[in-house]
């Protein structure tokens, strides 16, 4: 599946605003910082302000989204690359590695967190944050839709995606002895325009489907899960209201 940018970004500030909050949890200084699932590198700039001298890192698995990154990089200290985080793993020890919404694409995401906890320094810190939502009409009503005769032999399976409660990584990161912040946080996006929520979707968890299905079909099953959404989220006078829960953690290796 390919990534547009560009129809990511169109949320760009709601889609950033956890990722603030994750790492003004984050304790000390970094002079090594990895950021997983970055993305296009718009969020670079938050690890910048945070540890102005860091080397930062960005690594992704979607070429577009790298392309993207490389080609808006006006900070020296900063490098982006092409990898999957599944085998991907840092020359050298590093002091935080970081990750806004990217872990719930990655199915053994626990045995990954497990491998990277290696790689960084005592004293240094894994953050992650992830969805919750897929219990939300967003994800439920996509599935249904899905789910209906005409589409599910091109559906079937695609939808992977899941969330990840607070306690998981918590008992993960526990086990290995490092201390453990995680949290739950629910966020009211008020979008703007006509079919926000299927807009926000489109550029993220609606992608698998979206992908499998073949032209005609695909329009079908478009107009057929905004008519959900649109019931799901109604439109008032300030905008549509898209509650998303999000799981954070922020862990820490110990000294000793």
């Amino acid at each position: 599946m390919r990534w547009d940018p560009t129809q990511y970004l169109r949320f760009a500030d709601d889609r950033g605003r956890p990722f603030v909050d994750l790492v003004a949890r984050i304790r000390g200084d970094a002079a090594t910082v990895v950021d997983l699932g970055c993305g296009a590198g718009n969020l670079t700039s938050v690890l910048r302000g945070r540890w102005p001298d860091a080397q930062v890192l960005g690594v992704d698995a979607s070429p577009e989204m790298i392309e993207r990154a490389k080609a808006a990089n006006d900070d020296p200290g900063a490098r982006y690359e092409l990898a999957d985080v599944e085998t991907w793993a840092p020359a050298e020890p590093v002091d935080v590695i970081t990750s806004n919404a990217m872990f719930q694409w990655v199915p053994e995401q626990e045995a990954v967190l497990r491998r990277l906890a290696d790689a960084v320094l005592p004293g240094g810190s894994i953050a992650v944050q992830v969805p919750n939502n897929a219990d939300a009409p967003s994800h439920s009503l996509m599935r249904e839709v899905a789910d209906r005769p005409r589409y599910a032999d091109h559906t079937r399976g695609v939808l992977g995606v899941r969330g990840t409660a607070p306690e998981v990584y918590l008992e993960l990161f526990a086990d290995l002895g490092w201390e453990c912040d995680a949290w739950e946080t629910t966020y009211l996006h008020v979008l703007p325009g006509e079919d926000p929520v299927f807009e926000w979707v489109k550029g993220t968890g609606a992608r698998p489907v979206l992908a499998a299905l073949p032209d005609g079909l695909r329009e079908d099953f478009v107009e057929e899960y905004k008519a959900g959404l649109r019931t799901a989220y109604p439109r008032r006078p300030f905008g549509t209201v898209l509650p998303f829960r999000r799981t954070f953690a922020v862990a820490t290796r110990p000294l000793g």
